[in-house]
């Protein structure tokens, strides 16, 4: 089981932790005033304040009192089931690129909730490529990602 307190410290230290690093880097643009206006890193160092701030509101607000179960084994299980392919579909796409990447993640999301055959999941993966491919490189223009292989076969 996991408390509700734990997830809610997560939280806020993962989005602190962000704020933080968001300040950090503004602080190379600069922050305050020159002769030009207002430096390039005073809008980033607000922002990262604010994340920060509130981070730490929720780490006040949720500490106190929240030992309730969040999550069962159950849940956490259902959880991982989503996420850990999405991971997966995101560590793929810098070695296979892209296209290849969404393909294999959807045929694997279709054959492994076993919703479908396994050839109405690869022709569905496979429609899902082409309609990538048609709405970003033809018609917006813009290349998506061709990874390790896609370099490797000249793309």
């Amino acid at each position: 089981m996991i408390s509700r307190r734990s997830l809610e410290t997560g939280t806020a230290l993962l989005t602190g932790a962000f704020g933080a690093a968001v300040l950090v880097s503004s602080l190379d643009n600069g922050i305050g005033w020159s002769s030009a206006g207002v430096d390039a890193g005073t809008f980033p160092f607000v922002i990262g304040a604010v994340i920060l701030l509130g981070s730490v509101y929720n780490l006040a607000r949720g500490w106190p009192g929240n030992d309730i179960a969040a999550l069962s084994r159950h849940d956490l299980a259902r959880l991982a089931s989503l996420f850990v392919p999405a991971a997966i579909f995101v560590g793929l796409i810098p070695l296979t690129g892209f296209y290849v990447a969404a393909t294999a993640y959807v045929f694997g999301a279709i054959a492994w909730h076993r919703q479908r055959t396994l050839v109405f999941a690869g022709f569905l993966a496979l429609c899902t490529a082409l309609a990538l491919y048609l709405i970003f490189e033809l018609t917006f223009q813009i290349s998506l990602p061709r990874g390790l292989l896609g370099s490797a076969l000249g793309f």
